[in-house]
């Protein structure tokens, strides 16, 4: 493909922002999720450490399609822009760290069901959030308007596709209820009309209720 995709194949990067929108609102929940649990809740940190393990692996998925779709495309086709991909993939080391991090610290407090451990857990948290939104501030500033012009509608839909195929199957009405939640009219349109009638129609009514049970459960500790 030319450099500059057609504007019949224009990759729709407002997805990306929508899923950035669940880590941001997500993973400042977390932390103070977490230090309200008290000692020995067992039935509430069972619930807040499954939502963190969710969205910790929901993060992985879609970092990892990046990494394996994403770099090597805008390094091939946006060659003057190399070291802002560098700097992108050099970001996902550190986040990767932060986020092995709290998934320790996610294991220790579903052991030991201590507030010290659930402190633990929360500071983990909040530095993973601390340089994750550098990290996603600078690819909705300078990463997404590269996408539009280099990379095709198919080739960004392999992303998406990579997610699904990343995610534990039961999970994925919890991914797309949470992209649905923060998520515009307009933005709400287009992820339902981007997956199948049978598949939509699912989100639209079971899927809706297991997001709904979800969320509820988390937060009405």
């Amino acid at each position: 493909m030319t450099s500059t995709t057609s504007a019949q194949a224009l990759p729709n990067t407002q997805e990306m922002v929508v899923i950035h929108r669940v880590f941001r609102r997500e993973l400042a929940a977390i932390p103070g999720l977490a230090r309200a649990v008290a000692s020995g809740d067992a039935a509430r940190v069972r619930v807040v450490a499954e939502h963190t393990g969710f969205v910790l692996g929901f993060l992985h998925a879609h970092h990892s399609g990046e990494d394996e779709l994403l770099w090597p495309l805008l390094l091939r086709r946006a060659a003057p822009a190399a070291a802002l991909v560098h700097t992108m993939q050099e970001q996902h080391h550190g986040i990767e760290e932060r986020a092995d991090a709290a998934a320790e610290a996610l294991r220790a407090w579903s052991a030991t069901l201590t507030a010290a451990a659930g402190e633990r857990l929360a500071a983990a948290v909040d530095g993973l959030r601390e340089a994750l939104l550098v990290h996603l501030d600078l690819e909705e500033r300078e990463i997404l308007p590269l996408v539009t012009r280099h990379v095709s509608a198919a080739e960004w839909a392999a992303l998406a596709e990579h997610g699904k195929n990343a995610t534990p199957r039961r999970q994925l009405p919890l991914v797309f209820g949470a992209m649905l939640e923060g998520a515009t009219a307009d933005e709400r349109a287009a992820l339902l009309a981007a997956v199948p009638a049978p598949i939509r129609f699912f989100l639209r009514t079971a899927g809706a209720r297991q997001y709904r049970t979800h969320v509820t459960r988390l937060r009405a500790g």
